[in-house]
């Protein structure tokens, strides 16, 4: 079976639904894990935490997709700087265990760009 570029057109705004929700989902667990671990509200890991469940929860439901996901971007660049490339080996993800930092930061970044996609309600404001 061969795709075509107008054929693939029709199926962009779902692939990039199916991006957005499955991304905000594996995110919103990842806060709700420091939140169920009783990071403290008031430090750092915290306000990553905070980012973490509003900006997750506004991205599944497709609510300010772009500037939402522009902060986790940039949340999960710090991450990625302060957490993983400083310990050492920054250009290798898989031995400083960053690569989920990473890849959710370029997924956000993807999504501030491209949008929510189908079925997100900020399309309908």
């Amino acid at each position: 079976m061969a795709f075509s570029d107008s054929g693939s057109s029709t199926l962009r705004p779902w692939a990039l639904m199916l991006l957005r929700v499955a991304a905000a989902y594996m995110f919103l667990l990842h806060g709700w894990g420091k939140f169920q671990g009783g990071t403290p509200v008031m430090s750092l890991m915290g306000l990553a935490m905070a980012l973490e469940l509003v900006g997750s929860a506004l991205l599944v439901l497709g609510l300010f997709v772009r500037p939402v996901a522009f902060i986790l971007s940039g949340e999960m660049a710090f991450a990625y700087w302060m957490a993983h490339a400083s310990a050492g080996n920054w250009w290798l993800p898989i031995k400083n265990h960053g690569e989920s930092a990473a890849l959710f930061c370029f997924i956000f970044l993807y999504l501030a760009a491209a949008g929510g996609g189908a079925l997100a309600l900020g399309r309908r404001r």
